[in-house]
């Protein structure tokens, strides 16, 4: 996904009754080693919550690390990426929300 490495497992949790400004609501799951490649969000926010697993997030070129129960924001103009450097799945709940 974005040019990462790995398959990343999308599943919509509403697809069909999103509100306009609504992109995406879905869980993403990324084996081990898997990665959501660095993008830059335009016209958009995106809404990281992490559920389980580990790994790193790239947040605007800063590295850091990310567990369950962490969350992050992609605002309009900035830039992330995601990798699994864990042993289990890293599951995260992503929202995209339209500017």
């Amino acid at each position: 996904m974005r040019g990462g490495e790995g398959v990343v497992l999308l599943r919509h949790l509403e697809k069909e009754r999103l509100p306009a400004a609504g992109a995406l609501f879905a869980v993403l799951t990324l084996a081990p080693g898997c990665s959501i490649g660095e993008h830059t969000h335009t016209g958009d926010t995106e809404l990281l919550y992490f559920v389980s697993g580990e790994g790193t997030a790239l947040d605007d070129g800063v590295a850091r690390p990310v567990r369950a129960g962490d969350a992050m924001t992609t605002p309009d103009g900035h830039s992330h990426s995601v990798v699994n450097t864990g042993t289990e799945p890293l599951v995260m709940v992503a929202s995209i929300i339209r500017s």
